[in-house]
């Protein structure tokens, strides 16, 4: 059980809290491995040549991020105060989301299962 009293507990979580400009896509209809073929890309780049690649990259997953980039980009400059020119993609991955299931019939009344995957995209931005 934590010591303190619960608004105690509370401040003291608020402290450690990352203050890094970010955004989160849920349940993004894209699967992990796909969607980390955009996020290699643009890792390290800095927000221009970032938007660049992802406005250019043919892949699905590319409009998800370009629009989580763009959402990212934008709290950096409202929440933060941030330059826009001063800003680089620090971090940014998926993680593994809920599966939704499906059964395809196959021949001689067999059923097959085919798994569309979910993932979680975050971007975290920085200034240089």
């Amino acid at each position: 059980m934590a010591k303190g009293h619960r608004s105690q507990i509370k401040r003291e979580r608020n402290a450690n809290k990352d203050t890094r400009p970010s955004a989160k896509l849920s349940y993004a209809r894209v699967s992990v491995q796909k969607a980390c073929f955009v996020l290699d890309a643009i890792r390290g780049k800095d927000v221009q040549t970032a938007l660049g690649i992802v406005t250019y990259n043919p892949r699905y997953a590319s409009a998800l991020i370009k629009k989580l980039l763009e959402s990212a980009i934008a709290n950096a400059e409202n929440n933060n105060g941030m330059n826009r020119e001063n800003l680089f993609v620090e971090e940014c991955y998926a993680n593994k989301g809920p599966t939704m299931k499906r059964i395809r019939p196959r021949a001689q009344g067999r059923a097959y299962r085919i798994e569309k995957r979910m993932s979680h995209i975050t971007v975290v931005l920085n200034e240089r």
